[in-house]
């Protein structure tokens, strides 16, 4: 038994509208953009890159990273360097072969980035391959559920105004929900008065949660992190530049409120310094950034710090998701997983058996592997 073709799928899907509100005109589905006050670059299109891992005697494997921009790139990269190492090799060998892949270029820099994504990518799909081999959903080879369903957030909120947003969260209280983060950034009276209107809406059992998206100094993340504390916040993500732990440590240190991060990093050994400066409460590994295998490893290594877990889940489609439900039920420092309402949506509608979220949980697909499998006749008809 043998890895015998790996095919990388870069994909883009049409949309009306972008992640954290509208899209700018543009007429050029592949055109990026700004959203100020966020840096980033957006695209008008859902963009992700899947990969499918087959033996020899036709099983397969579905992977995918979180690629919301460039998934060309992802593709490449799996195409010219992880292909040639993964061929040939026993899909059984999880932890070596993620081991090998992260080799072949650590020595040159690349131990983040775009190389992870793609090296997350391939061991999402050799875990999907090893369940069907096995026979076994995915989190029973992470060693058990530690839950029969998945606690989730709603993420963004993507209304311009306060009153949007508080309608559109109490339509989600009247569905079973009761988690909810808002995207932030806009200025500290802001973003305290747009966590209050929620707040004054929702009532004190509702958990609230913010994400700066980065735009703060450390003097204005505490100003924001002091008025969110008050308001009995969950958690504030994001608040000041993510290279910067010292200045997270700092605001950890001042605040009364769990800080978390976690979405641009990839590894158990960036996430090192911020559990050893005490810079965060709360990490926030993607799945498509990290893998199933390296999120367990970040998961282990803050249950030995006391710190909980609250993987990112953005625009990843429903292999992502998949592998995200798989990761969260197995970990035991589980806090919430991210809910992208808007997301899930189109995810499901390239799945063959859509995935479940209702009443504030996710279901953990029960099936062989991932539990999912894509159709690639949606897939074809919905790329732009």
């Amino acid at each position: 038994m043998s890895i015998s073709k790996v095919e990388s799928i870069p994909v883009r899907i049409k949309r009306d509208e972008a992640y954290l509100g509208g899209i700018p005109v543009a007429a050029d589905p592949q055109a990026y953009f700004t959203r100020p006050p966020y840096r980033a670059l957006y695209s008008a299109c859902f963009e992700t890159a899947f990969v499918k891992i087959s033996t020899a005697d036709g099983v397969i494997g579905w992977g995918e990273a979180l690629a919301p921009v460039a998934p060309e790139v992802v593709c490449t990269i799996i195409d010219q360097l992880l292909t040639p190492a993964l061929l040939g090799r026993d899909p059984l060998d999880g932890n070596a072969l993620w081991n090998l892949m992260y080799d072949l270029m650590r020595e040159r820099g690349y131990y983040g980035g775009f190389m992870l994504d793609a090296i997350s990518a391939c061991d999402i799909a050799l875990w999907d391959l090893r369940g069907k081999l096995l026979g076994q959903p995915v989190y029973k080879l992470l060693g058990g559920a530690f839950r029969e369903r998945v606690p989730c957030y709603v993420s963004g909120l993507p209304r311009p105004t306060a009153e949007g947003r508080v309608e559109l969260a109490l339509d989600y209280v009247a569905r079973g929900f009761d988690a909810f983060k808002l995207a932030a950034g806009h200025g500290v009276r802001a973003d305290a008065a747009s966590a209050k209107s929620l707040r004054d809406a929702l009532g004190d059992e509702a958990t609230l949660l913010l994400d700066a998206h980065w735009v703060y100094s450390l003097d204005e993340a505490v100003q924001l992190g002091q008025a969110l504390a008050d308001l009995g916040a969950g958690f504030f993500e994001a608040p000041i530049n993510p290279e910067d732990v010292e200045s997270h440590a700092q605001l950890a240190a001042a605040v009364a409120l769990p800080i978390a991060h976690g979405e641009t990093e990839r590894t158990r050994y960036q996430f090192r310094p911020w559990l050893m400066q005490k810079a965060a409460d709360i990490l926030q590994p993607d799945v498509g950034r990290a893998g199933i295998s390296e999120v367990l490893k970040i998961a282990a290594m803050a249950e030995a710090f006391n710190v909980k877990m609250a993987p990112h889940l953005s625009v990843g489609l429903g292999v992502c998701i998949a592998a995200s439900i798989h990761a969260a039920a197995a970990i035991p420092n589980l806090y919430l997983l991210e809910y992208q309402p808007p997301v899930f949506e189109i995810a499901n509608l390239l799945l063959k058996s859509p995935l479940t979220c209702e009443k504030g949980h996710y279901a953990i697909p029960s099936s062989a592997g991932l539990g999912v499998e894509l159709d690639d006749g949606r897939l074809g008809a919905l790329q732009a």
